[in-house]
């Protein structure tokens, strides 16, 4: 055999095969599944719970809202329970096999419903998940007779930016939620809101979404829950 013949077969044996990839693939649903399990049961809940509880104070009496990128629902559920005289619509780009409220399928851009169709529009955790949040905050607003509530993430800081990709992935990988990790600073969020007229009413840092001693690294000033009024 010649030398060349003998460098590619050496490199057809070392060359993974299907079985190879299919085992390397089976072994990552394994870890994203087992990560996304316990990421609920120790935190998610605690941070549906505060999340909550932050925003269904901010909501009118018996207001129509609209939860964009509600995923399965339980925060709407949760804040449901708290205020049951809200009526609650969700949608999403991605279709969860159980929801907990009504869910409506759209594009992740054009908001599927007419001017001024809600007193409130909320978006918790999604516009990192877009390339342009501008473009929904636009949407948001157009939909929106009242206010606009957000629960996302500062950006500022000494590691803030693989802290929050960290904690992105953790959160959402095993539900196959698109990830860009397009996180923004308080400075350009303040600067879209302007742009989008959309004024800040209240704005709070002060989420104690962790137990410690990971709120010292995850809690931080890294998120924020802000109420926009619609000029």
């Amino acid at each position: 055999m010649s030398a060349v013949a003998r460098h590619l077969v050496d490199n057809d044996h070392q060359r993974p095969g299907p079985s190879h990839d299919r085992i390397k693939t089976r072994g990552v649903l394994v870890v994203k599944a087992l990560v996304g399990r316990v990421h609920g049961r120790t935190i998610g809940q605690r941070r549906i719970q505060r999340i909550a509880a932050q925003l269904a104070p901010l909501l009118l009496p018996k207001a129509r809202v609209l939860d964009v990128g509600c995923g399965d629902g339980l925060l709407a559920a949760r804040i449901l329970e708290a205020r049951p005289d809200l009526e609650i619509v969700g949608i999403d780009v991605l279709a969860r096999p159980r929801a907990f409220i009504p869910v409506q399928l759209f594009d992740g851009q054009t908001i599927p419903f007419d001017n001024g169709s809600f007193d409130a529009v909320m978006f918790v955790d999604v516009l990192h998940h877009t390339d342009d949040p501008s473009i929904l905050l636009r949407e948001a607003r157009r939909v929106s007779r009242d206010v606009v509530l957000i629960k996302d993430h500062y950006s500022d800081g000494v590691g803030a930016h693989l802290t929050l990709r960290l904690m992105d992935w953790v959160g959402n990988a095993p539900h196959g939620v698109r990830l860009p990790y397009n996180y923004w600073s308080r400075s350009r969020w303040r600067s879209a809101w302007q742009q989008e007229h959309l004024g800040v009413s209240q704005l709070t840092t002060k989420l104690a979404l962790y137990p410690w001693p990971l709120s010292v690294l995850f809690d931080r000033s890294l998120h924020f829950v802000a109420e926009l009024k619609v000029a």
